[in-house]
């Protein structure tokens, strides 16, 4: 029964991670300016990818975090580029910004598995390994994707302020990680496991 359990949340996580990404995609070309810091919308939006693997990790266990990371990884590609292009966005800057989004996603996310992982199995505190790991993992997937997506890009804004924008990013994903998200991670934990154990039960 556990097995069935983790092949269906493993098709939702799949999911939900696939949509996050594509709207994240769809947002990061939208500017905002919040408390005078140059932002894009998509800083709200992605860390729940992180939430979500992290719970992941802590539920089913590593391997099957990185089975969703696989899985989504080709979806979230075609899906970002298809917004991307129904939007508006020329053909190249479409690619270029669906295939950064990949990439960055890719080894964000596995690096938040490796750093969880360390974490969880040194610490007991159920807060510090999503802590930590919201940190590393939300300053490398908004470096590597703001640079593969804008460095020298025909955006002409984009391309000059990708490095203040990114470090702008950077810092508000992690506010909103650890204030918001960590506590409602906590709070999803704690349900699936009372849910899981009674199944168990």
């Amino acid at each position: 029964m556990f097995k069935n359990i983790n092949k269906q949340t493993l098709i939702y996580l799949v999911l939900f991670q696939i949509i996050v990404i594509t709207v994240s995609n769809f947002l990061v070309s939208i500017p905002i300016e919040f408390y005078k810091l140059k932002l894009t919308w998509s800083a709200f939006s992605f860390p729940l990818v992180v939430l979500a693997i992290d719970l992941t990790i802590r539920i089913l266990g590593k391997s099957i975090a990185r089975a969703t990371i696989a899985l989504s990884y080709p979806f979230a590609i075609i899906s970002s580029i298809g917004v991307l292009l129904i939007e508006g966005t020329p053909q190249n800057e479409a690619l270029r910004i669906g295939f950064a989004s990949a990439s960055a996603y890719g080894v964000s996310t596995l690096l938040d598995v490796y750093i969880f992982q360390i974490i969880r199995e040194k610490y007991k505190y159920w807060w510090l390994a999503p802590a930590v790991s919201t940190i590393f993992a939300n300053i490398i997937d908004t470096f590597v994707f703001f640079y593969a997506a804008f460095y020298n890009s025909t955006d002409r804004y984009m391309s000059e302020n990708w490095i203040e924008i990114a470090t702008n990013q950077s810092l508000i994903k992690i506010v909103i990680g650890l204030i918001f998200f960590l506590p409602f991670y906590g709070i999803i934990l704690n349900y699936l496991m009372k849910r899981i154990n009674r199944i168990k039960n």
